[in-house]
């Protein structure tokens, strides 16, 4: 045993140094074969007498020591009661550390039946309490099970949702400021709240930092009725808010952000020279944050740099001219290639006819010649750069006279963020726009350096142990893998491989028409808007009823029906990896999304003769070969008096609504009703009956279309389920695994307790351009 213990420090000793901020105390550097337990803190740590453990100037000075029972014993004891050993469990440091964690789940436990006897005011009395402890001395690690016992019970009212133990040791692992890799669906959201709460309690602050405004707003909303049940505040920081709103946001308890619109206010506040401008806490800004997605966000964005620019250089008439000779040059000829990092080099016939168009040049009224020629190389390469490996609908689309970068990950436009180092503007010649200044960076911080300025950071991910070696180096972070609270019900198919792209291209087309013929719902996953739409163009050929989902604003206006109808029999969706973060794809349809369009293709004609702008409302959602929602008879009698009203309303004013004020009339009716109960309505409609009370009614009549759709929508969802669940075909291989597994993850989100089996194909062929694809 003794041997086993030093092997396993031997092997962790390069990954866990001591000299590292706060993190949990089992990964402290061994001298000795001993294993140390922490009561207070309910973890194991592998210790010394020499060797002090990371962790211990956060934990209590009088934590007391006790030997557990030898792994050995326990492995005895485990066989005699005949039980089944996993020997490779003995040999790893993530169960070890997992299994320890169930004791601290067991104290939670335990102060479950006293909190639920708490009335609401007395649960909520309990921050202060925590508060009042802490201020005399006590630690964080003491109050820890019962504060997670607390946070139980305030989920389990206001949501009702109850944390499953698992959940219990992810929330264990924020705290300990380590990295909880859970698997899809076993509620990331949910276990943030309880590290959240437990470090908001010092009053120092925390950050729950997400990858985009949606999400932030969802979290803040959702997960703050839990925190606001218990006394404490809660902030939000979204892109356009002033720096009065900020200032308040910082100063809650709990601060909902995204990731970039925590660094800017960071920069803009060191850019500040008053300092009554500032928004965020000085002269101690950052104390704990919790990253969702942290994988995405310290690791795929780590290095790339937040930047606030200044004045604008005058180079930018250069880069039409290097746009057209780079035209001119041959790959292979005049230039080399390197796919592996994305660079060019010159070859002699190039560097000829390099010269042969400088010597005639004229640049306004000089020659280009001496350093100013080599100026002009640095913007050739640019160009050749953007000529070869930027490709519009891949990497970036044109809209508006601008070209808009597309996030690999997300698959979703980012119009605020732009190439450096000349890269953008060889992009903008190349497609013939108005070229944008150069400009001159005034303060930039990368991802990865903004959040070690945290004394204490933790994140939470479904795909992060192939990357544990660099958060270790990175971050000091480890990776502690939570188990599922129930098995994993997908099913992965093996990688298929393609000799050419057009057989792989044939081979989905053919496999998605016979998953139509079935019934099932397929979801077509690609990493480009030219791959999505060069499908969406083969299936037409075919009549296979189909969705797009991409960058595009005529689809991605339209991101909430399409995935409101992605899993519906018969539903045919091809999407770019917008289909993932913040969206839930349920088996039968989202009843409210599908009622929602129930009430619009029912009182829209009447309300109004506008088109809808196909840019901004966007393109119609394919109908075709999807079951009808059977509405009922008094549903049928509500639509139709509402439809009446809402034409004779709509006269009474002179003349026909325009699209969008008939739609925020409709959507405005869809708040109301859920946030008024159904009595309220009626007695609303009685009351005002002479003067057509058109929002109340159009809510009423939602209500009833409502409750047909959630009966269709559960027997549809049974029927999805026999044939399968929900079927996903990945079209292209990423330059990561990692992202790969991001992508499997998400989409198995869709299906993970829904669908009795879940298919996921790969196909990879190589064609003569020498890209790798898979599906």
């Amino acid at each position: 045993m003794a041997n086993v213990l030093q092997l396993l420090s031997y092997s962790a000793a390069p990954y866990f140094p001591v000299t590292h901020k706060p993190s949990p105390s089992y990964f402290s550097l061994p001298t000795t074969n001993a294993i140390t337990h922490y009561p207070s803190h309910n973890k194991t740590s592998f210790s010394s007498t020499s060797t002090r453990s990371a962790s211990s100037s956060s934990s209590s000075s009088s934590s007391t020591v006790a030997l557990l029972k030898p792994v050995s014993d326990q492995v005895k004891e485990s066989l005699g009661q005949g039980k089944v050993i996993r020997w490779r469990d003995l040999w790893s440091m993530n169960s070890w550390v997992v299994r320890d964690y169930h004791r601290l789940v067991s104290s939670v436990n335990a102060f479950e039946p006293q909190i639920q006897r708490l009335s609401d005011e007395q649960l909520a009395a309990k921050t202060s309490e925590f508060r009042v402890r802490l201020s005399r001395g006590e630690t964080l690690a003491d109050i820890q099970a019962e504060a997670f016992a607390v946070v139980r019970e305030a989920a389990r009212r206001r949501l009702g949702m109850r944390h499953f133990d698992v959940q219990i040791i992810g929330g264990a692992v924020l705290h300990d400021g380590c990295i909880a890799e859970m698997k899809t669906g076993e509620g990331k959201t949910l276990v943030s709240t309880l590290a959240a709460y437990l470090n908001a309690l010092t009053g120092n602050g925390v950050h729950v930092v997400t990858v985009n405004d949606y999400l932030a707003r969802r979290d803040a909303e959702w997960m703050g009725l839990i925190h606001r049940s218990l006394g404490l505040s809660v902030g939000l920081i979204q892109s356009g808010m002033k720096a009065v709103e900020r200032r308040s946001s910082y100063k809650c308890d709990i601060t909902y952000s995204n990731n970039s619109e925590l660094g800017f206010d960071y920069l803009r506040d060191n850019l500040s020279g008053n300092r009554a401008k500032l928004v965020m806490r000085w002269p101690k800004p950052f104390h704990y944050a919790i990253v969702d997605e942290v994988d995405s966000v310290l690791i795929d964005e780590g290095r790339n740099p937040l930047l606030i620019s200044g004045e604008a250089n005058k180079d930018a008439e250069r880069y039409p001219v290097t746009a057209k000779v780079a035209e001119l040059l041959v790959p292979g000829l005049h230039y080399n290639i390197e796919l592996k990092d994305n660079s060019v080099d010159l070859t002699e016939e190039g560097l000829l006819l390099l010269k042969w168009f400088l010597r005639p040049m004229t640049y306004g009224m000089k020659v280009i010649h001496g350093p100013e020629a080599d100026h002009f190389c640095r913007f050739l390469m640019n160009a050749l750069k953007a000529k070869e490996f930027y490709r519009r609908n891949v990497q970036y689309i044109v809209r508006n006279g601008r070209a808009l970068i597309i996030n690999e990950l997300t698959g979703r436009v980012e119009e605020k963020r732009r190439w450096s180092d000349g890269i953008h503007q060889a992009v903008e010649a190349k497609e013939g726009l108005k070229i944008q200044a150069d400009s001159v960076v005034v303060a930039q911080i990368t991802y990865q350096s903004l959040f070690k300025l945290y004394p204490k950071l933790s994140g939470m991910t479904g795909t992060a142990k192939t990357e544990e070696k660099e958060f270790l180096k990175m971050f000091k972070m480890p990776v502690i893998e939570i188990p599922t609270n129930l098995p994993n019900i997908r099913r992965d198919w093996p990688i298929q491989a393609f000799a050419t792209a057009q057989g792989k291209w044939k081979h989905v087309r053919e496999e998605v028409q016979y998953m139509f013929r079935l019934g099932r719902p397929v979801l077509v996953g690609s990493t480009s808007v030219e791959n999505s739409e060069y499908l969406s163009d083969l299936l037409k050929d075919w009549k296979i009823p189909h969705n797009v989902l991409n960058a595009r604003p005529k689809y991605a206006a339209r991101e909430a029906e399409i995935i409101a109808q992605a899993g519906r029999k018969y539903a045919i969706t091809i999407s770019t990896n917008m289909a993932g973060r913040g969206t839930d794809i349920i088996l039968g349809g989202n009843p409210k999304m599908l009622a929602k369009e129930i009430l619009m293709d029912s009182l829209l004609p009447f309300m109004t003769q506008e088109a809808p702008n196909v840019e901004t409302h966007g393109e119609p959602i394919s109908q075709k070969g999807l079951s009808k929602v059977k509405v009922g008879p008094s549903s049928l009698a509500l639509l139709a008096k509402t439809a009446l009203m809402a034409k004779y309303v709509c006269k009474s004013e002179g003349n026909s609504w325009s699209y969008q004020k008939a739609k925020s009339t409709i959507l405005e009716s869809i708040e109301l009703s859920s946030s008024v109960k159904i009595e309220e309505l009626e007695k609303q409609m009685a009351e005002e009956s002479e003067m057509y009370p058109l929002l109340p009614t159009i809510a009423f009549a939602y209500h009833s279309v409502l409750e047909d759709s959630e009966l269709h929508c559960s027997n549809e969802g049974n029927e999805v389920k026999e044939l399968g669940g929900l079927h996903v075909i990945g079209t292209s291989l990423h330059e990561s695994r990692r992202i790969d597994n991001q992508v499997i993850h998400l989409y198995s989100k869709f299906l993970y307790i829904h669908a009795r089996k879940f298919l996921h194909t790969f196909c990879m062929s190589f064609d003569t351009s020498k890209e790798l694809y898979y599906c």
